[in-house]
């Protein structure tokens, strides 16, 4: 279990935060760990992705650095695998496994 979050603020429910349950709170951490700016918190750097970092290379080397770079942000949670990285565009799609567990998640990315 972990807290909900939304749009970077804690979720208000019943007697206090609310809070995630199984596949939520993978897709949650997931989506925090893709999001986050590599290297902005000062006491854990090598968390989140330089995914916002795509927009400076050229077409032809962003895909193969979307790769890199969700691997990275991935790499502080073994339990799961990466099993595609999609860009096209400014959508990227990484599909993921966790044990009996799938899970994909999309969103914008700068420049991609």
């Amino acid at each position: 279990m972990a807290l909900r979050i939304r749009d970077g603020d804690y979720v208000p429910g019943p007697g206090g935060l609310a809070e995630t349950e199984g596949s939520e709170t993978l897709l949650q951490n997931v989506l925090f760990r893709l999001t986050a700016r590599r290297g902005s918190f000062p006491f854990w750097p090598e968390l989140g992705s330089r995914l916002y970092q795509l927009g400076r290379l050229p077409v032809a080397e962003r895909q193969g650095a979307a790769e890199q770079y969700v691997a990275e942000a991935m790499a502080q949670m073994p339990e799961l695998t990466v099993t595609a990285v999609t860009l096209e565009d400014d959508r990227l799609r990484v599909d993921l496994r966790a044990q009996e567990q799938t899970v994909s998640v999309e969103l914008t990315v700068e420049g991609g």
